[in-house]
């Protein structure tokens, strides 16, 4: 059967390239020892060139050749290099690739040898004209290194390539899965293989077929299906629910392999009266998210890649994101399997069209895309163009047809932001910034698409840089921002032809010196990038039923003076209670209730006071108090002092737990609140981050607090033990947390 190894651990790394290095007994002098995900070279926050990592560099990997190995294929699979490479294998070049969001494989069976081997990749992180995104300008950093897995693969002459499980039928009582396998026969004769598809759901069997198949040289397919399934729970936002497929193949000469993913049955499609899931019609309501990290760029481990979807899910209780503007790790997607996040996945690109040739890295990227994500039943969408492109008939022409060719179970979509678009896809995907606080929330679709019917139509960025926001800004900005999120999801839902909008953007994200606030970031995201929220966060995440989370999030510093004029009037409470009471200075003001009627689009609209006697500038200022009321129940509850200090520094891990393989990570938040708990916007004093045992930190072990918070990451170890973290500033100190790492 197959191997599959891992190959993360004891990489040797040079900030640099020589021709010399590719021979295995080039001199090392100057290489350090490095685990993968790694970034070429660590950044700062903010202020720094982008171009201190647009270099060329060096990883050097030795294994040993394994006698079990003998009459196999031995492959490396690459999840991700940025952004061109070349792969080596005791001196000679075996492979390249271009591109650094995708996926390759590199045969390394024709330069193995007994004993040890040495595995060199040349990674080049310069911006190549003829790679996509690069060829002019982008509103996004694409960093450095060899910042995703890679595996050895080990398989017999005759193996398993890929297989694509298309569950059909999924609405009727019994239902349908069709497995394409896709073969590769090295050999250079006729082989004939059995072959067994299985369906199975928590190890359990539900359902098997077994053919026969003589298989030419060369690379194949068969198709495998399942008819007359019957207790067949389906996938959706609410129940992800998940089956495996695994296919075997056996021949008679000691032949045999195996490949299995996880899909789950559902059907998602859009209409020109919106979005269905399984024949249900649902609002969607996402943001875009970029997949970087402070001073480490991309290379984040699997356990931070999946915490982001849980951020998304949980934290800010969306159905569904968008991978801006590029394919996303591997672990992010399979956690929006498992917890039911929807996305809409696109190809690597920002408006810029390069030549021929690098159109045809495109069109690669595209099939790269589809053919390593198409099991994952949160993909409702390919994203076929690049995003804010101009028209360009013959190369979007092409992009669809890979696509549909690829995948027929999907529909395609194109993101752009000029009307009167030609539209190639399957669903016309806008950014439609016409929103500036105004009336003018969204255009209408046929005014965007020009057509004489509504089509398949959704909103795929809004906002943004219409309204950067930084979490230490004044209150009447963090408090508009938050307003303007919800003014368009609220205008989407009571447009019966737009089936959602994808806000722009999740997180604040480094960028280049053309774009942002000059700091290299771009503060648009409803959280930073530290994943902290602002105030438009707390919209997002009121949108659910109380009796998952109540929320309870006034959009108010609650002081007299941070607003123009002065006050705190309109008072937003972002919050999915039936109403709220309030007390000011122990005197109860009264119960409020949700602007339903100005906000009649969204679940949960805010409470919006416009009048209230509060007290006088200057003269008196008051303890507040927020009473969250759901069914007659007061369900939560919420505190301001009328005279804030820093009154404890709080520590909050992530996880407690790490892995001992020198990789895996988690966050740690400090936040300095006051008597009452509640986070100090303009605070700035100095932390240090004191950390014993296995492990270390993400960036710096001093720095400052960005707006009365901040985060690190540790990293652990490759030895077991017991990390302790805490944090110290000038007036206070973290209780100190304990990380186990374990083998």
């Amino acid at each position: 059967m197959r191997e599959r190894v891992l190959l993360n651990q004891g990489w040797e790394y040079i900030p640099q390239w020589r021709d010399e290095y590719v021979e295995p007994a080039a001199n090392t002098e100057g290489f350090v020892r490095v685990n993968l995900p790694h970034a070429n070279k660590e950044i700062p926050y903010n202020y720094f060139d982008e171009k201190d990592y647009q270099f060329i560099s060096c990883y050097r990997r030795s294994f040993a050749y394994r006698e079990a190995w003998v009459g196999k294929r031995v492959f490396a699979d690459f999840d991700g290099v940025m952004a061109y490479c070349e792969v080596y294998l005791n001196g000679r070049l075996l492979g390249s690739h271009k591109g650094g969001y995708t996926p390759f494989a590199v045969d390394l069976t024709p330069a193995l040898k007994f004993g040890e081997n040495v595995l060199v990749v040349k990674v080049d992180s310069t911006e190549r004209p003829d790679i996509p995104p690069f060829g002019y300008t982008i509103d996004y950093l694409c960093y450095g290194g060899m910042y995703r897995d890679i595996y050895l693969r080990i398989v017999d002459p005759v193996f398993i390539e890929n297989i694509f499980a298309k569950p059909q039928n999924v609405l009727e009582e019994k239902k349908t899965l069709e497995t394409t396998v896709f073969l590769a026969n090295t050999t250079t004769e006729e082989q004939s293989l059995t072959v067994t598809v299985q369906l199975t759901r928590d190890g359990e069997r539900v359902a098997e077929k077994t053919c026969t198949a003589a298989v030419e040289p060369g690379k194949s397919s068969l198709d495998v299906v399942l008819s007359d399934l019957e207790s067949i729970e389906l996938w959706d936002i609410d129940h992800p629910n998940l089956y495996q497929v695994e296919v075997t193949i056996a021949g008679g000469t000691g032949i045999s392999d195996s490949y299995a993913v996880r899909i789950g049955f559902r059907e998602a499609v859009v209409k020109a009266d919106g979005f269905y899931l399984n024949g249900r019609k649902l609002m969607i309501r996402g943001l875009n998210r970029h997949q970087a990290f402070p001073y480490v760029g991309y290379a984040m481990p699997a356990r931070v890649q999946r915490r982001d979807a849980d951020i998304l899910k949980y934290e800010l209780s969306l159905n569904a994101v968008r991978t801006s503007h590029y394919p996303q790790s591997p672990h992010f997607l399979d956690r929006c399997d498992e917890i039911g996040l929807l996305v809409f996945e696109e190809i690597p690109g920002w408006q810029h069209i390069g030549d021929e040739g690098w159109q045809a890295v495109a069109c690669e990227n595209v099939r790269e895309m589809i053919q390593r994500d198409w099991n994952h039943p949160s993909i409702f969408l390919w994203g076929v163009r690049i995003n804010e492109s101009q028209d360009c008939h013959g190369f979007y022409q092409q992009t669809n047809c890979i696509a549909r060719e690829l995948d027929p179970t999907r529909q395609t979509a194109g993101v752009r932001y000029i009307e009167g678009s030609e539209f190639l896809e399957d669903v016309y995907t806008m950014n439609d910034f016409i929103h500036s606080g105004g009336e003018h929330v969204l255009r209408d679709p046929k005014q965007v698409t020009k057509t004489k019917e509504y089509v398949p139509y959704m909103v795929t960025e809004f906002n943004g840089h219409m309204f950067p926001t930084k979490r230490f800004d004044q209150e009447e900005r963090v408090m508009e921002h938050a307003l303007r999120h919800l003014r368009v999801h609220n205008q989407a839902a009571l447009d019966p032809h737009i089936s959602g909008a994808f806000g722009w953007c999740a997180f604040d994200y480094n960028t280049h010196y053309d774009f942002g606030s000059g700091d290299r970031i771009c503060y648009h995201g409803v959280m930073d990038m530290f994943r902290i929220p602002k105030p438009a966060a707390y919209f997002y995440a009121s949108q659910t039923e109380p009796r998952n989370k109540p929320v309870l999030e006034p959009a108010t510093r609650w002081t007299w003076g941070d607003r123009s004029i002065g006050g705190v009037l309109p008072l937003v409470i972002f919050t999915n209670c039936d109403r709220v009471r309030i007390k000011l200075h122990g005197h109860d003001l009264g119960e409020f209730y949700p602007a339903t009627a100005r906000y009649p689009g969204v679940p949960y609209p805010p409470v919006v006071i416009d009048k209230l006697e509060i007290g006088q500038w200057g003269v008196q200022w008051f303890e507040g108090e927020f009473i969250g009321i759901v069914d007659g129940e007061e369900v939560i509850t919420k505190k301001f002092t009328p005279a804030p200090v820093p009154a404890k520094l709080v520590i909050s891990p992530d996880d407690l737990e790490l892995k001992a393989d020198g990789m895996d990570a988690t966050r740690v938040v400090f936040m300095v609140v006051d008597q009452m708990g509640n986070p100090l916007p303009y605070l700035t004093d100095a932390i240090e981050f004191q950390l014993e045992g296995p492990g270390e930190l993400i960036g710096p072990a001093k720095t400052a607090l960005i707006g009365g918070a901040i985060a690190t990451w540790v990293r652990a170890g490759e030895e077991e033990g017991t990390i302790t973290l805490k944090g110290v500033t000038s007036r206070l100190e973290s209780e100190a947390v304990e990380i186990k790492v374990k083998k």
